[in-house]
């Protein structure tokens, strides 16, 4: 009664138009605010924890993220960067710890078993045989995914340690043929570092290396260990004997680091920079590509991941294999994405989203977007792809390469092999010590861990 006087109130004045609308809207408001709100435990929220880059491929994540959000209603997942490799994990370790973990964790899967001895992680083995996504993974992956004979993670997306450059600086040093060989490197390296403007001082640099302990360095350096003929782990059959009879036997791994191939490993590192040839990262930032794009450097150690960052800038730029020493090799990189404890109703949540993952839908979007190998066989051909291949020849480099890829032990104790590493490196390459004497220190180190 109260609202109709009001109204007829309105009538006789000249604003009934903007009032009328106005009380629609105030009545429409009131009767929202009287329906029940959706219940939020209809609703499973999950949080991904994630340290990906460049910057360009967290947006292409985040919207493969929002689009999985917008077609599982009933499942909402909240994408957070926690920074990269060497920053995550205090924070990984701590939230397991103190009970706090996510519910998701996209990382290298050498970290798998320090999170299964922690016993954080949900097995996925029965997830994953129950799934028809499980036909469709690149079988080369199953080493990154299992451990102890059980499946902890899948991958997210696959790569490998190439070498990329700047065709126009090779044309400028007069260089018409890529190196294929640690010789021919080397010499390229050399031809490559010039004063452009002949005011007495290098212009450009041959190579950009990485300066750090960190995993980056390892990881980068690892495909020239492996290429010298290098292993990390030694594997011997040892006879066992009761009573002097043979009852069979047994095989043992050890870590031995300096091995000839490490060692010549790091020879050619240490000749590159004492050639005058290559120039050290910032500490801890061998990944950056500033000296690269400016054209300060005319090589870096990196992988596909940096594909979209590139096209977007417009520089020119090509890839080549790692060179060879004894053999091919390379690094195969990419990360796994982990489960962890929860209960049961976000754990089959959580497998739903890394089903996603593992789609051809999903594979297809992020391999267009940042660069990474697909690793979803059937994404691999297509359409979609296949043309961005066509338009990247980059792309066919890491393809090819990754036959000759190497993966890092999964096993607990690999971060500490890892550590010692990066430090033998970083003696190296600063000069404080030689290829040998630094990675005999590092071995004594290793000896006092593992024996």
């Amino acid at each position: 009664m109260i609202l109709q006087q009001f109204a007829a109130f309105l009538r006789r004045q000249n604003g009934w138009k903007f009032w009328s609308g106005a009380i629609a809207l105030c009545l429409s408001l009131l009767l929202s605010g009287c329906q029940a709100p959706a219940r939020s435990s209809d609703v499973t929220q999950l949080t991904l924890w994630q340290g990906v880059n460049p910057p360009p491929n967290r947006d292409v994540l985040q919207r493969l993220v929002n689009k999985f959000n917008q077609q599982h209603p009933d499942i909402q997942v909240e994408s957070l960067y926690v920074g990269q490799g060497d920053q995550q994990m205090p924070k990984i370790l701590s939230a397991v710890v103190g009970n706090a973990a996510p519910d998701m964790l996209w990382f290298a899967p050498m970290l798998t078993g320090q999170l299964v001895e922690l016993n954080a992680l949900r097995s996925l083995d029965d997830f994953l045989s129950a799934s028809p996504l499980k036909a469709q993974l690149d079988p080369a992956l199953l080493d990154t995914m299992t451990y102890e004979g059980h499946v902890w993670s899948i991958p997210f997306g696959a790569n490998n340690v190439g070498i990329f450059y700047r065709p126009s600086l090779f044309k400028a040093a007069g260089i018409t043929e890529l190196p294929k060989t640690w010789e021919d490197f080397r010499q390229v390296a050399k031809r490559l570092t010039r004063d452009t403007n002949g005011d007495g001082r290098i212009d450009t640099h041959g190579i950009l290396l990485p300066l750090g302990k960190g995993e980056w360095s390892v990881f980068t350096w690892l495909p020239f260990m492996w290429s010298g003929g290098g292993e990390l782990i030694e594997k011997k059959e040892i006879l066992r004997y009761g009573n002097r009879i043979n009852t069979g036997s047994v095989v043992t791994e050890t870590v031995n680091i300096v091995n000839e191939g490490a060692i010549a490993a790091l020879q050619l590192w240490r000749d590159l920079i004492q050639d005058g040839s290559a120039i050290l990262s910032q500490p801890e930032r061998g990944y950056e590509l500033d000296g690269f794009l400016a054209g300060k450097v005319a090589m870096q150690l990196s992988g596909p991941w940096t594909l979209g960052q590139l096209q977007s800038t417009k520089v020119d730029f090509g890839v080549l294999p790692i060179p060879i020493g004894a053999r091919p090799a390379t690094a195969i990189g990419g990360e796994n994405l982990f489960l962890f404890k929860s209960t049961p109703e976000r754990e089959r949540a959580a497998f739903t989203f890394a089903e996603y993952v593992m789609s051809d839908e999903f594979q297809t979007e992020w391999a267009i977007g940042t660069g990474y190998l697909p690793i979803n066989l059937k994404s691999r051909k297509n359409p979609d792809y296949l043309a961005f291949k066509a338009q990247q020849p980059a792309v066919d480099v890491f393809l090819q390469q990754a036959k000759y890829g190497r993966s890092r032990p999964i096993f607990p104790g690999y971060n500490r092999i890892s550590d010692n590493l990066g430090r033998a490196i970083e003696a190296t390459l600063l000069d404080r010590s030689s290829p040998v004497d630094a990675l005999k220190a590092s071995q004594q180190r290793l000896d006092l861990i593992f024996k």
